[in-house]
């Protein structure tokens, strides 16, 4: 997993360099700034010395010295108790010191640490009482500037506001930035071209590491100031595939590059001084990255999450780094939720529903009786109110989590120490109960437990992490009964992960922290309220004067977790699961059943050729044309056997053509106003034309005349659709109708009549509209931008999204009714989920679209350039341009199969299309 990854690259270079020194052994916010070579002279009696050689660390709070001999302790002096600093021998250093060469520095302290003696990672010892130590630099002609160093440093540490040491210890490092600058010899060639330069942090966990950051046309590189844990870092910008912008500690200074896809560990994490400086390194990268990689939305991945091309897994990855969450740090490491609440039995029952925690409640009213009892302290609490005193979140909640692997960094957040032993993660059903029962125990999960690394589990370093009250040794972390093993464990979690039950909630779980319901009033009524100071926006740190009240503010901030960025304000779609393929109104309709289980049905072989068709769509060839009309095309009809080809125009009339013939049959003319769409009546007898007369036209193609004229609108008539012996017309007059066809033998005539059932009324004029699979759900699109979704059982609004600016050229449902297409004047090609009425994706062409098909998936667009536009929706990707007509591809046709298309377009012609394998 990521943390997991991280820590073995630090552990890798660490093994290189044979360092048993790391930036964990400072304090929080604390810099490295130099190193020395140097020897460490301890008294061995009156006239005696021990000299041990190693490196001298000259930090911002404290000086470390790093014995060569791994069996010798790291030791630490924090310069707050350091007595007296200066070089030995001045004024009555020591007589046991006498032999020492001119290069020594003394410090007199009263309290030392002792860390990783032979190797081992274990509680810091410390020393106290009153001592000196003299360290013998190599370079004697340092010893006044490094003294210097660290009397400088020393009255930053003694000073007695925390905000007035901060601010003394951010002066000598800006000063120390300020006189150095970026090697310009690290460049790995010497044709590169300098964009930028400026200063900034590295960022691991709970470390950062100031340095300069230089961007040239082919890399970004980072050079530590004290050039640990080596030299320089440097990517390659064409290794680059994400970047983030990225709090950090509430402020708008962090970016976070990515050279992986589906990973939550980055390649490098940097923080900036200052905004414009981290904004610039973005523009220039993310401008470098427009013509390589597809911009990431949440909205994009909630689509490809939806349509099965994401994982659960991989989805809540996505969420997390969209929402501020890094693995590199800690107060916004990545959430994951915990999904099964079955901690007790033998075995893992995942098809009952019981087995699962209820994705759609917060951790802390999950327990009705614990949550009862925070209600009513929150009813009598003041304002700002908030439900839970902790977090679901925090760095000590991780490092709860992660001590069998992380055992430094504990240790550099508790000071040295690790937590009480029966505090510690020692077993999954204990931590789970606790999170159900404890008064103040919300936490949520890691990514980790669905990774495939069971290290965080098992004690392979035997850590001494203390003997628990009842005399058992804290070792691997205690299992479920249904886990064989910690592989076993997380195996299973995973599964559960990618559950039927998971799949279908999980979208109550992203509403409650990454959504809606995660501030205001969906919150309250959720009871999901936490302490003001975990949302994005609850403190403006710039506004806050006063040194000590901002350094007090942010540590209790970074302490104590945070709220991921709201990622989402409408309700989050449902996944798409197998019992939830389409929606329930047409559920029955699009369902088939084979009469032979155990053979491939007819719509399993046809379903297949339409796979087929859709992943070779980029492959059509034209392979005829014809110049039928006088005006552009507006409208296409096919007969069931594909013979004949009825075509609509604003030259105002009708024309049948033969596919067999290759040539023109009839021509018929209703009025003297363009017609705008036509359509083919089940049984091929009968043709239905629109028109901007304001009537619908019947026309027997067997008799060869009228039959018969529905006046049902005041303006044009734009769109129409037809199923089971119903009618829908569109208008310009802001009206959508629904007519129920009347048989002929019940009102002893051969035309048509119709009655009015609804109308569907819209602000301003309808220009196009759709029916889903089952027509229980229309689509219409007006000519201000708006696409409302109807529910025709009841002839009411679904969702009204104004999600255009400009005229809705297009709109279709995708076949299984889930998601809704619309294309429009503004060039936009947009995805709404039709449970929640959410815009789940938006791209721009160059061009408006003025027609499409698509198979949920996959987009074909006529082009207002003439051109046939592929679109892969779920990469969020323009894939293809086919050329084709002179002028706007006005209407699109496709054939059952998937295997041939015809275009019509204001160049007056149709063309027809094929697909090649």
């Amino acid at each position: 997993m990521a943390f997991i990854r991280k820590k073995q690259r630090e552990q890798q270079l660490q093994l290189c360099s044979r360092e048993r020194f790391s930036l964990l052994l400072l304090n929080l916010e604390e810099y490295y700034f130099e190193q020395h070579t140097a020897h460490h002279i301890q008294p061995k009696g009156t006239h005696k010395e021990r000299r041990v050689r190693g490196s001298l660390k000259i930090c911002s709070k404290s000086v470390i010295f790093e014995p060569d001999e791994n069996s010798q302790p790291i030791i630490k002096i924090p310069l707050r108790d350091c007595l007296k600093i200066g070089k030995h021998g001045e004024n009555g250093a020591s007589r046991h010191f006498a032999k020492a060469k001119s290069g020594g520095i003394s410090l007199l302290f009263s309290q030392v640490f002792f860390i990783k003696e032979h190797n081992i990672v274990a509680p810091y010892k410390i020393e106290r009482g009153r001592m000196e130590y003299v360290f013998e630099l190599d370079v004697p002609g340092k010893v006044e500037d490094v003294v210097e160093t660290l009397l400088q440093l020393h009255r930053a540490s003694c000073l007695d506001k925390l905000g007035d040491q901060t601010a003394m210890i951010t002066a000598i490092l800006q000063s120390r930035l300020a006189r150095t600058s970026f090697d310009k010899n690290r460049f790995q060639n010497v044709s590169e071209k300098l964009h930028m330069e400026c200063k900034a942090e590295m960022v691991t966990p709970l470390v950062t590491n100031p340095g300069h950051v230089c961007i040239t046309d082919t890399t970004l590189y980072f050079q530590p100031l004290n050039g640990y844990p080596k030299p320089v870092v440097q990517i390659t910008l064409q290794d680059i595939c994400r970047i983030y912008k990225r709090r950090h500690g509430l402020m708008p200074l962090g970016l976070e590059v990515f050279c992986t896809e589906n990973d939550l560990c980055s390649d490098i994490y940097l923080k900036f001084y200052d905004p414009q400086d981290r904004d610039e390194l973005y523009f220039y990268i993310a401008t470098y990255l427009e013509h390589h990689v597809a911009e990431r939305t949440a909205e994009r991945y909630t689509l490809q999450w939806q349509r099965g091309h994401l994982s659960n897994y991989q989805y809540l990855l996505h969420l997390n780094n969209l929402a501020d969450r890094s693995c590199n740090d800690l107060s916004q490491y990545p959430v994951f939720p915990w999904v099964i609440s079955d901690y007790c039995s033998s075995e893992l029952d995942l098809s009952n529903p019981g087995t699962f925690r209820d994705l759609g409640k917060p951790v802390g009213a999950l327990n009705k009786e614990r949550l009862e009892r925070l209600l009513a302290r929150y009813q009598e609490m003041p304002e700002p109110k908030f439900m839970y005193g902790s977090h679901y979140s925090s760095p000590g909640y991780v490092l709860f989590y992660l001590v069998r692997i992380a055992p430094e960094h504990m240790l550099c957040l508790q000071n040295g120490r690790f937590d009480n032993a029966d505090r510690m993660f020692n077993s999954i059903a204990e931590t789970w109960k606790n999170c159900l029962d404890g008064a103040t125990d919300f936490k949520e999960l890691i990514p980790e437990f669905y990774g495939d690394d069971v290290s965080f589990l098992v004690n392979s370093l035997k850590l001494d992490l203390g003997k628990r009250q009842g005399g058992q040794m804290v070792d691997d972390v205690e299992l479920p009964p249904w886990a064989r093993s910690p592989e076993d464990f997380l195996q299973k979690s995973k599964e559960a992960l990618e559950s039927n039950y998971v799949s279908e909630h999980l979208h109550e779980w992203i509403d409650l922290v990454f959504g809606y319901k995660q501030k205001g009033s969906e919150a309250v009524g959720a009871h999901n309220v936490f302490h003001p100071l975990t949302y994005e926006g609850g403190v403006d740190l710039n506004r806050i004067e006063d040194p000590d009240e901002k350094v007090a503010m942010l540590t209790q901030i970074l302490e104590f977790g945070q709220t991921p960025k709201q990622l989402f304000v409408t309700p989050h779609p449902q996944r798409i699961t197998e019992k939830f393929k389409s929606l329930p109104q047409t559920s029955c309709d699009n369902v088939s059943i084979s009469d032979s289980p155990g053979e491939e049905s007819f719509e399993d072989l046809t379903e297949e050729s339409k796979k087929l068709a859709w992943n070779n769509i980029a492959k059509l060839q034209l392979h005829e044309q014809h110049k039928l009309h006088k005006k552009a095309v507006t409208g296409i009809a096919v007969s069931c056997n594909g013979s004949s080809v009825f075509t609509t125009s604003q030259d105002y009339t009708l024309k049948m053509f033969s596919t067999e013939s290759k040539m023109l049959q009839r021509s018929i003319s209703f009025s003297d106003l363009a017609l705008s769409s036509c359509l083919l009546l089940p049984g091929d007898a009968t043709v239905i034309s629109s028109s901007w007369d304001n009537n619908v036209y019947f026309y027997s193609i067997a008799f060869g005349r009228s039959q018969g004229t529905l006046m049902g609108h005041q303006d044009a008539v734009s769109k129409i659709c037809w199923h089971d012996n119903r009618l829908y017309s569109a208008s310009w007059d802001s009206t959508v109708k629904v007519w129920s066809s009347v048989p002929a033998e019940m009102t002893g005539t051969k035309r048509h009549q119709f009655d009015l059932l609804a109308e569907l009324e819209h602000d301003v004029s309808v220009d196009t509209i759709s029916l889903n699979a089952a027509s229980t759900l229309l689509v219409s699109g007006t000519k201000e931008g708006t696409v409302t979704i109807w529910d025709l059982t009841t002839a009411t609004i679904l969702h009204q999204i104004p999600c255009h600016s400009g005229t809705v050229y297009d709109t279709a449902f995708s076949p299984d009714s889930r998601h809704v297409l619309s294309t429009g004047e503004d060039s936009c090609v947009n995805v709404i989920d039709v449970q929640t009425g959410m815009l789940i994706s938006s791209m721009t062409s160059d061009k408006p679209q003025r027609c499409f098909i698509w198979d949920g998936n996959t987009v074909l667009s006529g082009s207002q350039s003439g051109e046939l536009l592929v679109w892969d929706l779920l990469g969020g990707k323009l894939c293809e341009r086919i050329q084709g007509h002179k002028g706007a591809v006005t209407c699109i046709w496709m054939n059952e199969q998937c295997s041939s298309i015809i275009t019509g377009g204001e160049d007056r012609k149709i063309m027809f299309w094929k697909l090649q394998y």
